[in-house]
């Protein structure tokens, strides 16, 4: 009986935690996008850099796999190095999403539904992601400073890649979060190639990353897809 109540209160402590992670990356978040529509540069500079290892630090707390740990540490390197407004910067934070992505598609193919499964609604969808892809890369071709074409198209086609298997392998939550993710990133690319803004679209962008990256975690811990990753349950982080 002692050893249940202390096995008992072991998982309470480890519940505290993990709901302590959550709540600190949803005041994250809410401090950065606050600090965003209000236009005050020290709150986004400070919450910002905290958003993803939060989120990666719940994650773990979940059980979560390595892959999905580097993939958000990865989007932390991204946000870190966007921050710097410079070419060589916004190179570098491309390619660690870019590197977050490859973590996510090998994620996504070790973890996700059946192929059956899979089959009965890939072709749609992989018509669907392709005609997105093309007609986006088209769009902003011209536009883009001629270093950056082929390397935004590249990313690109990574990021549609990771986008189509969320929503075919990993279910409605993480595919919504696949398609945030490439809204966000296609509201970069079209300021980069100077096309017309909305208003604060820097919280835009924001908002729809930190939903695309909440959900896309959501999605990949759900019991049916990882079942070492029940709410509380400790397992080793194996990829």
């Amino acid at each position: 009986m002692e050893t249940r109540y202390r096995r008992g209160a072991g998982q309470g402590d480890h519940r505290r935690v993990t709901r302590l992670f959550l709540r600190a990356f949803a005041l994250a978040a809410a401090v950065d996008l606050a600090s965003l529509a209000a236009d005050w540069d020290i709150g986004h500079l400070v919450a910002k850099p905290l958003l993803m290892p939060l989120l990666a630090a719940y994650a773990g707390s979940r059980g979560a796999p390595r892959l999905l740990i580097a993939a958000l540490l990865c989007g932390w390197g991204g946000d870190v190095l966007l921050l710097v407004d410079a070419d060589p910067a916004f190179l570098a934070g491309m390619a660690s999403f870019a590197a977050g992505h490859v973590c996510y598609i090998v994620l996504f193919q070790k973890h996700g539904t059946d192929i059956a499964t899979v089959r009965a609604r890939g072709g749609f969808l992989a018509v669907v992601y392709t005609v997105m892809l093309s007609t986006t890369i088209q769009s902003l071709w011209p536009d883009l400073p001629a270093d950056l074409r082929v390397p935004v198209a590249c990313y690109s086609v990574l990021l549609t890649v990771m986008a189509y298997l969320a929503a075919a392998r990993m279910g409605r939550v993480a595919g919504i979060g696949g398609v945030l993710f490439v809204l966000s990133d296609t509201l970069i690319a079209s300021g980069v190639a100077d096309w017309d803004q909305l208003p604060r679209p820097d919280l835009w962008i924001m908002l729809t990353y930190v939903a695309a990256q909440s959900l896309l975690v959501t999605g990949a811990l759900g019991e049916r897809r990882l079942p070492g990753a029940a709410y509380g349950e400790v397992r080793s982080t194996t990829p």
